[in-house]
Order: structure tokens, then sequence, then C-alpha cells
């Protein structure tokens, strides 16, 4: 086994228990719907990062070519599953005591939410140029843009409380993330 399956099983753990965070708060919505209504933004926010988080593997499938592993590029790999866990994390609370709801925990938390979807994707941008500067160029003037415009939107949804807002930022956040992954990704990396 060599250092990329070492990494690549520590952080499918990381990504693993995010994922597991998900799955059990969306049983917990599904268990207590009548007591804790869903929220449909949250719900949205809930399923990108569901994808995210599954992606997130195929999407790391290009670190296999790197051929010299530092302790730093190690770091930074695992630096990257942790931040995505930890949005994981905050998306759900293991209770919603001393919360009027869902809405209410996704606005009171939503600048920890959109902090560390944020710094995820920047991350991702950091990611995609470890893997070659051929490869992040490969990604495209779409892959550009959207590294530059979703920070900032989440920066806005760090500080807004407006629903209409949030909810066009979880819809389009979450239809463009199934549409990339679904035109970029059918190999691993992008064509």
């Amino acid at each position: 086994m060599g250092i990329f399956e070492y990494v690549a099983v520590l952080t499918s753990i990381i990504i693993g228990l995010g994922i597991a965070h998900l799955l059990q708060g969306v049983a917990r919505l599904i268990q207590r719907q009548e007591a804790e209504p869903a929220y449909w933004v949250h719900v949205c926010w809930v399923a990108y990062l569901f994808l995210t988080l599954v992606f997130w593997w195929w999407w790391e499938f290009r670190l296999g070519d790197i051929e010299v592993w530092t302790f730093q590029l190690y770091i930074f790999v695992v630096f990257y599953a942790v931040v995505m866990f930890l949005t994981a994390s905050v998306a759900f609370p293991d209770s919603l005591e001393g919360y009027d709801g869902y809405r209410d925990y996704f606005y009171s938390r939503r600048a920890w939410l959109f902090g560390l979807l944020g710094l995820a994707i920047l991350t991702d941008v950091a990611d995609s140029l470890v893997k070659g500067f051929d490869y992040w160029l490969a990604l495209g003037t779409e892959y550009h843009v959207m590294s530059v415009a979703q920070p900032v939107l989440c920066i806005v949804a760090m500080i807004s409380r407006n629903p209409r807002f949030h909810g066009t930022f979880a819809l389009v956040m979450l239809c463009h993330q199934a549409s990339w992954a679904l035109r970029q990704y059918s190999t691993a990396g992008p064509d």
C-alpha cells in the first residue's frame, strides 16, 4: 500500500463520519417530523453537503497521481477532510433544545455553516492546484468563476437572514453541484 492509500484511508474515515452525521440528522428529521418540522432551505443545504461529501472521494482520486508526498501535503489533505466534516457537523444539531425548530437553528448557525463552507470552497481551489496546474486549467472558466462567486456568496449568507436569498442560494448551489459533478466527473478527473 502506497502513501496515497494511507492518506485515503484516514480522510475516508473523516468524510465518512460527516456523511454518517448528515444521514443521522435526516433520520431524526424523518422520525420527529411532527414535533420538529423540516425547513426546506436547511434540507437543500443538507442535500448539497451530502453530495459534496460523496463527490469528495471521487475528486480526490487525482491525488493518486502525485508521486512525491510531503508531510505538508498530507496535513493539507487531512485539513480539507476536517473542514468538510465540520461543515457537515454544523448542518445538523445533536439536539434542537434551545432552538425554535430547524429554521431557527439554521439562521442562528449560518455564520459557522457558511464560514466553513466558504473555507471548504477555497480549500478546494488549493486542492485542485495541488493536483497540477494543467488539471486546474482543465476545470475551465465555470470553475474559476464559481471559485470566486461562491465564497463571496457565503460571506453574504453569513450576514443575511433574508429567506429569499438563502432559498435561492441553496437551490442554485445544490443544482450547480449536481450538474457540475455529472458533467465533469464521469471519469476520475476532467476529460
